[in-house]
């Protein structure tokens, strides 16, 4: 019997040392401070090491993951390679050569019934996810349009999604489903819907309460709706019921691929963040033109700004 519990606790020592093994705290702390300090991560932010397990991949190497978790809840997971003497630690990111990123980002994005502008089914395609109320977010329509389109338009497909910052902006939700009960029934009657409100915001926030700001909305909503002859029962009906669904299923969809803030632009799946200078859109443009064989629009000079 003492044979065959030696025999019973040799294996198991021998799958022990086969598994997961617990980071040891000094180890820990080490991969901690050096991650802290690499990225800048404040001391608020909670930073989590992983076990230790061997790589598969790199022989003279282990594996350990570290968490960084936020104040708002979110986790990130990050893989590390450790050197079995402990003294290295290595980041190392893998590529699939044999996928296109910005294919894979585009066909991510569901613009299934979304009013476009510009060129119809063009191999280049720019989608924008926007907040009504957003400031920003006026600035960068105010850079598409008029003077992208009027660039681009006959050869690149532009197309908003919906992501409002509810936390920060209160009307930009009504604002979205109002514009999405234009789209059901005339996408010019939604184009010229958010040319409008994203050029006329402070009409909107300067009335005092919640519920003066959502029927200003609504009577802009209407008056789109009147303009372009869209059946206004119809109309009527869309604003009143409210349904967010939609809008909630976009901004579902714009969290899965890290959009975190608006606006938020992707060119043939090249992202753009925030509302950057139209030298940097026009570049944009330019390269996912090329790459998909079209021709580059010829660009005329901005007029330089007047001296002070």
């Amino acid at each position: 019997m003492s044979l065959i519990r030696r025999s019973f606790l040799v294996l198991i020592l021998i799958c022990l040392g086969c598994s997961a093994q617990s980071t040891p705290s000094d180890l820990a702390k080490k991969i901690e401070r050096q991650v802290r300090s690499a990225y800048s991560i404040p001391s608020e932010v909670n930073i989590t090491v992983g076990e230790v397990t061997p790589s598969t991949e790199w022989p003279n190497y282990d594996s350990v993951t570290v968490t960084i978790a936020g104040g708002d809840g979110k986790k990130s997971d990050y893989k590390f390679l450790v050197s079995k003497d402990r003294n290295t630690m290595l980041r190392l990111v893998k590529f699939d050569l044999s996928k296109d990123p910005f294919a894979e980002m585009m066909s991510k994005i569901d613009v299934s019934g979304r009013p476009t502008r510009g060129a119809k089914g063009a191999k280049v395609r720019v989608i924008n996810f926007d907040d009504f109320e957003c400031p920003f977010c006026s600035r960068m329509h105010e850079t598409l349009f008029p003077q992208l389109l009027k660039e681009y338009g006959d050869r690149v497909t532009f197309i908003y999604k919906d992501y409002p910052l509810v936390e920060i902006h209160p009307w930009a939700t009504h604002a979205a489903v109002d514009a999405n009960c234009l789209a059901a029934q005339s996408p010019d009657a939604y184009w010229d819907f958010a040319d409008y409100i994203h050029a006329n915001q402070r009409e909107v926030g300067n009335e005092k309460t919640p519920g003066a700001r959502f029927v200003a909305i609504d009577k802009m909503t209407m008056l789109q709706g009147q303009k372009h002859n869209v059946d206004s029962e119809k109309l009527q009906a869309c604003i009143k019921a409210q349904d967010e669904g939609a809008v909630k299923a976009s901004m579902k969809e714009a969290e899965g691929i890290a959009v975190s803030a608006t606006p938020t632009m992707f060119i043939n799946g090249q992202k753009i963040d925030g509302a950057v200078p139209i030298g940097e859109v026009r570049a944009a443009l330019d390269r996912a033109l090329k790459d998909a064989g079209q021709p580059v629009p010829t660009h005329v000079p901005d007029a330089p700004s007047a001296s002070k």
